[in-house]
């Protein structure tokens, strides 16, 4: 079990690096931008579009990661009454479990989308990049959110030690 989560810490690295790099791409764009905007008074025509893309790229990168470790934010109304009963632990697995199902319907309800443009050929404006590509793409990290929420909330309820030590 500890080589599988050694093998899963090491190709977390992978959706983090693309964040990286789309967020790197996406500052030497906008730099480049405004540069060619307020010097030579021709902006970069397709920037809206890449910096939706990379955008989108960015936030459903980490989302996996961000779910998983419990580094998003959170509100911790109810931590008195759990921690009073030592039963926090259940509730974290319960809810990363919970909500690694409900991931389900919207996997489903952006991967439609993402059809429909595939089927009416939909592309960007100015580069004609397919739009079906950045929907597959959300589609396939909000999947790999949902299934390492799911796995994160067995290891809270069956093998808390595990989990101490991979996070």
């Amino acid at each position: 079990m500890e080589r599988f989560l050694s093998l899963i810490h090491r190709i977390s690295h992978i959706p983090a690096f693309t964040a990286a790099t789309a967020l790197f791409v996406l500052m030497i764009m906008t730099f480049c931008d405004v540069i060619l905007r307020s010097v030579f008074n021709s902006p970069i025509e397709a920037a809206t579009e890449l910096t939706r893309i990379l955008m989108a790229i960015t936030v459903f990168s980490v989302l996996p990661i961000i779910s998983s470790t419990e580094r998003q934010i959170a509100v911790d109304l109810t931590d008195p009454i759990f921690d009073h009963f030592r039963i926090s632990r259940i509730r974290d697995g319960l809810v990363h479990l919970a909500s690694g199902v409900m991931l389900y319907w919207p996997i489903l309800r952006i991967w439609a989308l993402a059809e429909r443009t595939r089927e009416y050929g939909d592309v960007t404006e100015y580069l004609a990049i397919p739009q079906y590509l950045v929907g597959w793409f959300i589609a396939f990290a909000t999947a790999i959110t949902a299934v390492s929420m799911i796995f994160t909330g067995f290891l809270y309820l069956f093998s808390p030690k595990l989990l101490e030590r991979s996070l």
